[in-house]
């Protein structure tokens, strides 16, 4: 009889302090606020595999080059995105980079350079306009980072040098190790996870 009061009287309050009333008139402790429409709008800048949040512009790897040494982006990279402190952003073997199988430790034999790996050129833009240069993220235009995405694209040869980056022609780039990802399989929400699937 007891634990049947006790789950009683849980549910009831559980019920009340998951009410709206509650929640309203619960002490927010001066702290925080609601964001504006604005402020979500500012942060809501992910760029997805077709492209279509990315921002009038365009860019060449012509142009590109330039900006690499103007930004800074050598001091990290090096020149040409080789021999820098920071992360290489050119392959010292080519295209044909092997990607680690599942399970596989990432050694010395595989190169991590998002201008190749990455399966989309949406993602390389993406990347490069939410967190580069260091430490001063976010301040490149659309059209420096169509040019830059350019200049680092090329120098992968995965596009010509005179190839025009804009809202249309980026996410339509090849990527050389975009079949060497799973693909994603259909599914709705609320509808039954895939068979075999172990969570």
């Amino acid at each position: 009889m007891g634990s049947l009061r006790f789950a009683a009287i849980a549910l009831l309050a559980s019920a009340a302090l998951g009410s709206p009333a509650f929640a309203q008139s619960s002490p927010t402790y001066g702290v925080g606020r609601a964001p504006t429409a604005a402020e979500i709008r500012a942060l809501d800048i992910s760029i997805g595999p077709t492209g279509e949040e990315l921002p009038p512009g365009h860019g060449t790897a012509k142009e590109g080059v330039v900006l690499f040494e103007e930004k800074g982006c050598v001091g990290c990279h090096g020149a040409a995105g080789i021999g820098g402190p920071g992360p290489a952003l050119k392959s010292k073997t080519g295209q044909d980079v092997p990607i680690p199988k599942r399970g596989e430790s990432i050694t010395s034999l595989f190169e991590r350079i998002l201008p190749l790996h990455s399966p989309f050129a949406t993602t390389v833009w993406d990347f490069i306009h939410r967190a580069m240069p260091l430490g001063n993220e976010g301040t490149l235009s659309a059209d420096e980072t169509y040019a830059l995405t350019a200049y680092l694209l090329f120098l992968n040869q995965v596009i010509p040098e005179d190839e025009v980056l804009d809202k249309q022609s980026l996410p339509k780039v090849k990527m050389p190790h975009r079949d060497d990802y799973t693909q994603l399989p259909d599914w709705k929400p609320r509808t039954p996870r895939l068979q075999g699937y172990p969570y």
